[in-house]
């Protein structure tokens, strides 16, 4: 019995030896890529199976029949959000993913099985989703097969594979404002919703892509409660006169301005330079220049917008008193320069 207990010992033993394995470098070396589009994060894992001298399309990836889109096991696609790819809603989560070539166009197959080995396994009732694209050929060729995102913005990019003298695009959109207004409404529940900074950002996010207006109005206000500000007043009024409420916008104005300071209200006096009301924004830098008798910057600004506008006397009063206040003679030369061109 002791002998048979032994070699059923030795057995066990020289079984786990046959079934241990080296690492050894792979054929098709695994690598990823990934793009934050927005805030959504996208991932792609896969494996890179190379040319080798031989024919890819066609023959070692067949038509017609489904190719994992790399080598070994599934090529995979991860999305942070939800997305659309060629137009197409597809859920955040983590996508096998399996490609039909043919000579044409190509289906690509977003997989809920994710896990399995290369396409043996495929089923197309576990398709989250399929789409058609056409690929394209490429002047050189590339011996390994890759994955790349191109012209990446804020809201899209194209997942591009590259073998051989191929490329598959792969369209991705993402509601981008959807996305962050989600993320933000999470944040604003941590650290960031202790802030004024955080409620005021919000709000300025909402305003400017699309967001509800009488959320955003509740955000600033949320703002203006922890601290009031030059900048959070004048948002408010913004968004209240996007809302049609001009006076509820006029009194919020008011009341910025009792805030404001220099360097605020300077900002500002450009800010409808820029947007081409020249007459308002002579009167705020006359404002500031009254109020900053000392400023020789308030008149160096005033002088710049009258010029602009094409009052030649009142740019070279105003420009005359910035000289007769700067001490910075850097800035006083310049303004020299500026009083000669006028003359």
């Amino acid at each position: 019995m002791k002998a048979l207990l032994i070699c059923a010992s030795l057995f066990v033993s020289a079984n786990a030896f046959a079934q241990a394995a080296l690492k050894l470098p792979e054929a098709s070396p695994a690598a990823s890529v990934s793009q934050t589009v927005g805030l959504t994060e996208i991932t792609v894992n896969y494996h890179r199976p190379a040319v080798a001298g031989r024919q890819v399309w066609g023959k070692l990836v067949p038509y017609g029949e489904v190719w994992r889109a790399g080598a070994n096991e599934n090529t995979t696609v991860t999305l942070s959000s939800d997305v659309k790819v060629g137009g197409k809603p597809l859920k955040a989560g983590t996508y096998g993913l399996h490609m039909i070539p043919t000579a044409k166009d190509w289906t690509i197959a977003f997989s809920t099985m994710s896990v399995a080995w290369g396409s043996f396994t495929y089923d197309q009732k576990e398709d989250a989703l399929r789409v058609t694209v056409t690929p394209r050929s490429n002047a050189t060729s590339e011996e390994r097969l890759s994955y790349r995102f191109d012209d990446p913005s804020e809201n899209k990019a194209t997942l591009v594979l590259t073998w051989e003298k191929l490329s598959v695009p792969i369209a991705i959109e993402v509601e981008t404002p959807k996305v962050v207004m989600a993320s933000v409404r999470g944040q604003l529940r941590g650290p960031a919703g202790f802030t004024e900074r955080g409620y005021a950002q919000a709000a300025g996010y909402w305003m400017k892509n699309g967001g509800p207006l009488d959320e955003a109005v509740k955000l600033v206000e949320r703002s203006i409660q922890l601290k009031p500000s030059y900048q959070s007043l004048m948002l408010k009024a913004t968004i209240l006169e996007k809302q049609g409420n001009a006076k509820g916008a006029a009194e919020q104005r008011t009341a910025a301005m009792a805030l404001a300071s220099e360097g605020d209200l300077n900002q500002a006096a450009y800010q409808l330079m820029n947007d081409k009301k020249m007459d308002d924004a002579i009167k705020l830098f006359q404002q500031i220049a009254t109020k900053y008798p000392e400023s020789w910057n308030a008149q160096d600004s005033l002088g710049e917008a009258l010029a602009t506008k094409g009052d030649k006397a009142g740019a070279t009063a105003a420009y005359t008193k910035a000289l007769a206040l700067v001490k910075d003679p850097v800035q006083k030369k310049r303004i020299e320069g500026v009083l000669a061109k006028l003359k």
